[in-house]
């Protein structure tokens, strides 16, 4: 009816203020920067925002063992001499070529060597055979350390100390193997205490409905031990990066927990590489997330944040979007023909508001998240 004109430009400013897409722009970005801070406060680092988004969707978490699961401060518990070796010797020698080493059972062993007040002597053509293990030359013979596989690689028969291995896996202990110029020397066990914050974490994963892998290169049988312990789903005792990608064919989206220099290959492989902050820089560097607590449980805290914040978003989404769809055929004046109602300019600008404060409102909502641990 007349003025159509003036009918016309209101309705017209009243659609263009309830379309401004405030509450749109502002749903994601506010999630992501409440529940980003919210993160920060439970000690969890996200270096990636994809990483926020990934950790929803994760459905196995495969964790190394030492320094992950464990204190990775182990202590020499065994040495079981082969025929003709002696203890002093072969320990001096062991500890001489783990000098060279990082590895946390590498500093057990030079330890023990220290504490008994053995001479460790120098070492020449040290070298680390990855996945398998370290050798080197001390005083003119040939010294290689590894796990029972990198024996195995070198043709040597493990299987006389298969009683004393089956008996040091079942105790949790890491079982080691010394060759000295190509003949089997000596095995060494070390034990590594679990830490105490291991347990909780992995029942919280467990209690958000996902599998936790151990990958190792240790022992199998170690590995296995401990898994038991822990109520873990799988030991996987292969290469870590080949490890990872059969885990992603075979369950999806996959979180991976390290520490180490040796796991920094399969940091970057996860679908979310997570990074024990206590651990080396180069795994950091690799990771999106990283835990500065130093222990698992910022694991399950990251995941059920990641699900929360993704809810939130969805909420602010749907409510931008319905505000948007219920208000301007409203604006545009479908109900003036029934009855005739118009939407002031001045009520769509108040309503636009209301749907921008109730976003960040929810948004806020994040600040009150509570962690499983």
């Amino acid at each position: 009816p007349s003025p159509a004109l003036s009918f016309a430009l209101v309705n017209a400013v009243a659609v263009l203020i309830i379309a401004c897409p405030c509450a749109m722009g502002l749903a994601t970005p506010t999630s992501i920067m409440v529940g980003t801070g919210r993160a920060a406060q439970m000690g969890v680092l996200l270096r990636k925002g994809e990483a926020l988004q990934q950790l929803k969707d994760a459905k196995v978490v495969a964790v190394d063992k030492t320094g992950t699961l464990t204190k990775g401060r182990p202590e020499l518990t065994d040495l079981v001499l082969a025929a003709g070796f002696e203890r002093a010797s072969v320990l001096a020698q062991v500890a001489a070529v783990e000098d060279r080493s990082e590895h946390p059972i590498a500093r057990a062993i030079v330890d023990a060597a220290k504490a008994e007040g053995l001479h460790i002597p120098a070492v020449q053509a040290f070298a680390s055979v990855t996945g398998f293990g370290v050798r080197a030359e001390v005083d003119g013979a040939k010294v290689e350390i590894g796990a029972d596989r990198f024996m195995r690689e070198l043709g040597l028969n493990v299987d006389d100390f298969a009683a004393e291995s089956g008996r040091l896996g079942d105790e949790g202990k890491t079982p080691l193997y010394a060759a000295i110029d190509g003949k089997l020397a000596a095995m060494i066990a070390v034990a590594d205490p679990i830490k105490d914050t291991t347990q909780p974490a992995i029942d919280a994963l467990h209690a958000l409905g996902l599998k936790v892998v151990m990958i190792t290169g240790d022992n199998r049988r170690t590995g296995e031990a401990i898994a038991k312990l822990l109520g873990i789903d799988e030991v996987v005792a292969d290469g870590k990066v080949d490890a990872v990608q059969r885990l992603k064919k075979e369950y999806g989206t996959l979180a991976y927990v390290g520490d180490g220099i040796n796991d920094a290959p399969a940091l970057a492989e996860a679908d979310v590489g997570i990074a024990i902050g206590t651990g080396t820089d180069i795994a950091i560097e690799a990771a999106d997330v990283v835990l500065m607590s130093g222990d698992l449980g910022g694991v399950p805290n990251a995941i059920a944040l990641s699900k929360a914040t993704m809810a939130n978003i969805g909420q602010n989404l749907f409510w931008a979007f319905a505000y948007n769809v219920a208000l301007i055929p409203v604006a545009a004046g479908l109900l003036y023909p029934f009855n005739g109602t118009l939407l002031s300019p001045v009520f769509a600008a108040g309503a636009m508001a209301l749907s921008s404060v109730f976003v960040l409102s929810n948004a806020l909502r994040l600040k009150r998240f509570k962690a499983p641990l």
